[in-house]
Formats: structure tokens, C-alpha cells, sequence
């Protein structure tokens, strides 16, 4: 007998994606809207993706069973 799967949390599935390394990469906020008032130099740094903070690593393992 096999014991049930856990699902992920849906919303975490798309925002967070796996290193190989072993942690999460993801996208920085503040790029959907209201783009005119901010500078062409925040925007640009924005852009790029960055590792999870490590202190928040426990909850995205936590919503995301499957990656493991």
C-alpha cells in the first residue's frame, strides 16, 4: 500500500522554481504596474531573478512537497 501524495500549494508552484544547488530562485516584485514613475536604472535591476532568502526556505519546502 502507498501512502497519499500532498499537493502543492498552486501559487507557490508558479512563483518559486528549483536550483539545482538546492535552494529557490525567484522573481522580484514591484515590475506589473506603475512602471513610468520609476527609474530606467530600478526597473533594469529589477529584472533579473534572485535566491529565496534562507529564512524562507522551510515554508516553500513546506508548500511545495513534491520538489524535495
Amino acid at each position: 500500500m502507498s501512502g497519499n501524495k500532498q499537493k502543492s500549494v498552486s501559487g507557490a508552484s508558479k512563483r518559486f522554481k528549483r536550483t539545482g544547488s538546492g535552494g529557490y530562485k525567484r522573481k522580484s516584485s514591484h515590475m506589473r504596474h506603475i512602471l513610468t514613475k520609476k527609474s530606467t536604472k530600478r526597473k533594469r535591476q529589477l529584472r533579473g531573478a534572485s535566491l529565496v532568502h534562507e529564512s524562507d526556505v522551510v515554508l516553500i519546502k513546506r508548500m511545495l512537497p513534491n520538489q524535495r
